[in-house]
């Protein structure tokens, strides 16, 4: 996607009847993909180090995260959301680095929580989070009007997840922090779980015994070379297909059938009606013509795609001389323009004419 200077953005979007107030709900890409999801960065750090996206020989101790001063703030975090809701959002997803570090986070939960979509339906709002915090935050989390809750874990073997995960933390606390999200009512909750060959394939079958009969939905996804995975090699994706068929060996599935499939994950229910698997293939079968997510990170930059290289500032139309229309119109403009689809292209990598390959933006700033 092409980036254009904040005067002329405007005056495109002004053009087009937007900037008044007459934003369309049905924002359409170059492909014809709808703006409906909006992942919001609250915070870049995160207290796990987990090797596939914030390895600690890049990310130490020397690393240096935003400051405070630097991220957004909730009222700026506020008016990207409603400025979204007149694009057509339907489902805002807090996320980091790690959500839950920041502080304050269930006032603007409160205030999201209050917002509506374009048709007047209550907005979605849901959180990803490693789960090492959830136990002691989930009832407020709820009362704030959070929905639900996707927990990112890799393992249930102790010592596979101090590995993956590099912090001294067993996983019990993770464990503890899905039974209270469950306890408290923040459903459906999802477990997401990024299978590396022979690093935690091992872990597929006790993940889906572990949860198997308790309302919590285990989803497997594909590795994928993503800000931060620089050791990514094709050799260690297990692919869906293969994922379902060790979960298969052992538990019977059956396909949930859909009328139109807008997710990102193909559910499978257990033969015996005891719950649901999730398979995400997003390297082995992209669902980039369907992606209908844009990402803010947690300094104000618009991504839309999770390989993007660059991002587009948002921050001219944060602050209080600037509208909320004007700001869903300076969005919209970037949209308009989107022709990304990385997870189709990936055979093809982008490179610059050093030869290297561009830098995608870390995960960690914008979420998975």
């Amino acid at each position: 996607m092409n980036l254009i200077d904040p005067p002329v953005l405007a005056d495109i979007a002004s053009r087009r009847g937007v900037a008044t107030g007459g934003v369309a709900t049905a924002t359409l890409d170059t492909l014809n993909r709808p703006l409906r999801d909006l992942r919001l960065s609250v915070i870049d750090q995160c207290n796990f180090r987990c090797t596939y996206c914030m390895p600690r020989e890049t990310f130490g101790a020397d690393y240096r995260f935003l400051p405070s001063a630097e991220r957004l703030s909730f009222e700026q975090i506020l008016k990207l959301a409603k400025a979204f809701a007149l694009l057509g959002v339907e489902k805002i997803r807090i996320t980091g680095g790690e959500p839950l570090l920041r502080r304050g986070l269930e006032s603007l939960i409160e205030q999201l929580a209050k917002l509506t979509t374009g048709s007047g339906k209550p907005m979605e709002l849901a959180l990803t989070t490693n789960g090492s915090l959830l136990a002691a935050k989930a009832r407020s989390l709820r009362d704030a009007g959070l929905g639900r809750v996707t927990v990112s874990l890799d393992a249930v073997d102790d010592a596979i997840f101090r590995r993956m995960s590099d912090v001294d933390m067993p996983v019990s606390r993770i464990l503890d922090g899905i039974e209270a999200a469950r306890a408290v009512g923040l459903a459906p909750l999802k477990v997401n779980t990024v299978i590396e060959r022979g690093v935690n394939d091992s872990q597929i079958l006790p993940l889906v015994r572990m949860f198997k009969g308790t309302g919590v939905v285990v989803r497997f996804i594909e590795y994928m070379d993503v800000g931060g995975a620089d050791g990514w090699s094709n050799t260690k994706v297990i692919t869906a297909r293969e994922t379902r068929s060790i979960v298969e060996s052992a538990f019977p599935l059956t396909p949930v059938v859909v009328h139109e499939h807008t997710g990102t994950a193909v559910n499978y229910r257990h033969a015996d009606g005891s719950g649901e698997v999730g398979f995400i293939a997003s390297v082995s079968q992209p669902f980039c013509g369907s992606c209908s997510r844009a990402r803010v990170s947690a300094d104000g930059q618009l991504y839309t795609c999770l390989f993007a290289t660059r991002g587009t500032d948002l921050r001219p139309w944060l602050n209080e001389a600037a509208s909320v229309e004007q700001l869903a119109a300076a969005v919209r403009s970037q949209w308009v323009q989107r022709d990304d689809r990385y997870s189709e292209l990936r055979s093809t990598p982008r490179k610059p004419a050093s030869g290297k390959a561009y830098p995608t933006v870390r995960m960690s700033l914008v979420g998975g």
